[in-house]
């Protein structure tokens, strides 16, 4: 399915928000984050960004000592770090063990450790826990967009509106490149393609475009515009909800 798919009327103006999840999968520097904080703000739902839980937790390891490319290790331990993750969408918050590490997990020793900590079952079946408390705590009186590599096909594959991005790899890059001052933008795409492959490839949840998800290729598209169509999605889905 193509962006195109995703445009059309947004429905009747009815559009009811009450227990909406948008969940939001994808590829590395497909502008997952920035597109589901633009939705998450527009529609005044909540934001929860999945990978920065495993980053945190990746972070927690390695500050502890813990080979990450140990999977014993790492599955010894992951029940250890406190981790608390913020919803709002202007201002997304991560702490582990009460310290504020939304900076230190974006960093290139977390980045290039991620991969091998989140294909840890014990650390991923922790994290789901966590990740549908957080969902189900959000559905009650409003709603929130989900983020991740396996939202709509393991976390919460009920949700009413299910979206994969992606875009070519080299534009991917560039964007990664710039958000962290890199100046190796073929490096940056080789690493975008390998974590794609541990991702995609790993045994417990992997990277895939969930059933009824709609695809959305950013490559050509501006991040007003994505979140532009995304927001129709949710707003369409509202739409048919109200009248049910």
């Amino acid at each position: 399915m193509s962006a195109r798919d995703l445009t059309g009327p947004a429905g009747p103006s009815a559009v009811s928000m009450v227990g909406m999840v948008v969940a939001v999968d994808g590829t590395s520097g497909s502008g997952k984050s920035s597109t589901c904080r633009g939705v998450a703000d527009r529609l005044g739902l909540s934001y929860l960004d999945t990978g920065a839980m495993f980053r945190a937790m990746t972070w927690w390891m390695l500050r502890e000592g813990v080979d990450v490319h140990d999977a014993e290790a790492v599955a010894a331990r992951c029940d250890e770090p406190d981790l608390v993750s913020g919803t709002d969408p202007t201002a997304p918050t991560i702490t582990v063990d009460g310290h504020d590490v939304a900076a230190a997990i974006r960093t290139d020793e977390v980045t290039s450790a991620v991969s091998p900590v989140s294909t840890v079952p014990q650390v991923r079946a922790r994290l789901l826990q966590m990740q549908r408390a957080i969902i189900t705590s959000h559905t009650g009186s409003g709603g929130i967009v989900v983020e991740g590599r396996d939202i709509g096909s393991v976390v919460w594959p009920q949700a009413p509106v299910k979206v994969y991005l992606t875009a070519d790899p080299g534009a991917r890059a560039a964007r990664r490149a710039l958000e962290s001052g890199a100046v190796d933008v073929g490096a940056t795409e080789q690493s975008l393609r390998e974590r794609d492959r541990i991702d995609s490839g790993r045994t417990t949840a992997p990277l895939v475009m969930a059933d009824g998800a709609a695809q959305l290729d950013t490559t050509t598209y501006t991040l007003d515009e994505v979140i532009g169509l995304l927001v129709g999605l949710v707003e369409e889905a509202g739409s048919a909800e109200a009248t049910r």
